[in-house]
């Protein structure tokens, strides 16, 4: 299942990607302890981390300023 973040705009996407990198650090914790029900939300979580981080850096915003 991938998240579409297409329509987010900036600050939503910038929101978000905080979102879950705060889930990613909770999980990467409850693995160390051992109480996590599925694994593979880790490698989940860390792919969707990455879509946003290059909606991000693809964004208008952060291109546009760039070209400047």
């Amino acid at each position: 299942m991938k998240n579409s973040f297409k329509d987010l705009t900036f600050q939503e996407l910038l929101a978000k990607r905080e979102e879950l990198r705060k889930k990613f650090r909770d999980l990467r914790f409850d693995v160390v302890v051992g109480h996590v029900e599925n694994p593979l939300q880790k490698r989940t979580l860390r792919r969707q981390i990455a879509r946003l981080n290059t909606r991000i850096y693809n964004h208008e915003d952060v291109v546009g300023s760039a070209k400047e």
